[in-house]
């Protein structure tokens, strides 16, 4: 709107400089000599008249003019006659000289003239205002107005408003471009459409899946309850025998038995709670999940570490400092298993764990923290450098898991879980793949 309040502006301005003009032109005027013959035949009839005893007043109104019965030059009428330009004749009455005959035709003449240029100066002005205003208008609906309906409309499209249609006017002289913008807001909404239509479908697929799977990890879990109560009274009735020393073999092999069906408990817990995350978050909705930080011992990551030997052969460098931290037990289990089982999966070499400290760590409110870490390396190539910065975002996969089982959410996951709790998680090549996870200390 403000350019076209500059175009009425500058259109009005120039009018009245166009206006100025034509008024200046028609002052300036020149206009050509007057006929001396018709003029000498009415002083000869004047001349007649008065001889003829005809009144001068008469005489004036019938042939307009001015008579000044006067012989002096420097007569104050007769000066003034001059001096706006009149046609002073002399008058002759019987062949004697008695004064003078005035017309002032042509201050009538120029007014008469002026008025009727100024006239047609202002005629001409008016219709080529009118003409402009009506060619603007025309700019406006032809040009401008299509302009501001796309700015309008690409402004609705930016808000997520893909309903409403754009109008196609025959006037309109960007009508194949409106059209192409109209198409456009139709095929995103299609998009959207489907897009919507997919991610239901999918989020209902997961939860489908999710009770499928549920329900066979209750019949396992059952079944681990009914064996560990079975070989727990077994290991009962063989320790209570007479003949101890020939059932320590027995004995033996119960409790080792027993501790797999723990370990098979245990994972069939941790398999439930995750489906159980899946039925009410779906995978775009992971950052819903609820972290439960809470004060835990340390000393249970160096077990939890230890219990994941299925994985490959995992050495302890050193032990955890024991102290409190804060974490959720749940999620922080979670990334362990997920970060020792990609180093299984990936390298497929020994893994070294070690745990170390550090002290008055600051944080962005100006207090210090210390913070307990866990270096997790495997001895194989380590990550592509093109994919290093990229395998913590959501859904990629580096170029050596073409051939490999997953998602790309594991070490999206394990960040998002170890930021929430308030520690963190840094990853990086080092003769083989390293990744630190931070816990901060009570």
């Amino acid at each position: 709107m403000k350019s076209l309040r500059r175009i009425f502006i500058s259109f009005t301005i120039f009018m009245i400089i166009i206006f100025i003009l034509f008024f200046n032109q028609s002052r300036k005027m020149n206009f050509g000599k007057r006929d001396i013959v018709y003029y000498n035949d009415l002083l000869h009839q004047v001349s007649l008249d008065i001889e003829n005893g005809v009144a001068e007043s008469a005489v004036e109104d019938k042939y307009t003019c001015r008579i000044i019965l006067s012989k002096e030059l420097d007569d104050p009428e007769l000066s003034k006659l001059y001096a706006i330009g009149a046609l002073v004749l002399d008058l002759n009455v019987n062949g004697e000289y008695v004064g003078k005959v005035a017309w002032n035709d042509r201050e009538e003449t120029y007014n008469n003239t002026r008025y009727q240029v100024l006239k047609v100066a202002v005629l001409l002005w008016t219709a080529v205002l009118c003409c402009g205003y009506l060619l603007l208008l025309y700019m406006y609906s032809v040009f401008i107005k299509p302009i501001e309906e796309l700015k309008d409309f690409a402004t609705d499209i930016a808000k997520g408003e893909l309903d409403k249609p754009l109008p196609i006017r025959k006037t309109n002289m960007f009508g194949s471009f409106v059209e192409g913008f109209d198409l456009m807001r139709e095929q995103l909404k299609l998009s959207i459409d489907r897009e919507r239509s997919s991610e239901i479908a999918r989020k209902e697929l997961i939860q489908g899946l999710s009770h499928d799977i549920k329900t066979p990890l209750a019949v396992i879990n059952a079944t681990c309850e009914v064996l560990e109560l079975k070989y727990t009274r077994k290991i009962k009735e063989l320790s209570s025998t007479p003949s101890k020393g020939a059932n320590d073999s027995h004995i033996s092999e119960c409790t080792d038995t027993l501790e797999k069906i723990r370990t098979i408990s245990d994972k069939t817990g941790t398999v439930s709670a995750l489906i159980s995350d899946v039925m009410h978050a779906s995978l775009e909705d992971m950052e819903k999940i609820d972290i439960n930080v809470t004060e835990e011992s340390s000393l249970i990551l160096e077990e939890r570490i230890k219990s994941l030997s299925s994985f490959g052969n995992i050495i302890l460098k050193n032990h955890i400092h024991p102290c409190l931290v804060y974490m959720d037990r749940q999620r922080m289990e979670q990334v362990l298993d997920n970060v020792i089982g990609n180093s299984a999966k990936y390298a497929g070499t020994d893994i070294t764990v070690s745990f170390s400290e550090s002290e008055g760590v600051p944080l962005e409110n100006g207090k210090n923290c210390s913070y307990i870490k866990i270096r997790i390396r495997d001895n194989g190539p380590g990550v592509d450098k093109d994919d290093l910065p990229l395998i913590a975002e959501k859904y990629y996969r580096g170029k050596n898991a073409t051939d490999k089982s997953g998602y790309g959410l594991g070490m999206y996951l394990c960040k998002m879980y170890m930021n929430r709790q308030g520690g963190g998680m840094e990853y990086y090549n080092d003769n083989g793949f390293v990744v630190e996870l931070a816990l901060r200390k009570v």
